[in-house]
């Protein structure tokens, strides 16, 4: 079982460093501080109409290409690559647990032939 999972994500990394290499390069390539400029001044001049932004602040104190940033987008990579739900494919059936009676079930078993299913999360604010 654990060769398995080892070699499942051996697969996974080998299929995802060219997509982080793209993205470290992006970073890298954004840090320096001309091409920065030149980017964010046009987003800013792009973006001239809204006053509720704060100014930019433009230095070689606020780098892309950190262990922080390329960690984030390791991990955000792997989830993407790694999630169940796809467009255009079914939905992913997860258990839900009903907080009546803690009963344990499927989202699908709540479907039936001729209706959608709505599933209503409401808001988290």
């Amino acid at each position: 079982m654990n060769t398995v999972k080892a070699i499942k994500n051996a697969i996974v990394c080998l299929i995802l460093v060219p997509r982080f290499l793209v993205a470290a390069v992006m970073f890298w390539l954004l840090d320096f501080l001309c091409i920065r400029k030149r980017v964010l001044f046009r987003m800013r001049a792009h973006d001239e109409g809204d006053a509720i932004d704060p100014p930019l602040c433009i230095s070689d104190s606020n780098r892309m290409c950190t262990l922080e940033s390329l960690k984030a987008v390791w991990h955000g990579h792997k989830l993407d690559f790694l999630k169940a739900a796809r467009l255009g494919r079914g939905a992913p059936n997860t258990e839900v647990v009903q907080l009546r009676d803690q009963k344990r079930s499927r989202v699908l078993d709540y479907a039936q032939d001729a209706r959608p299913l709505i599933l209503n999360f409401g808001s988290c604010t």
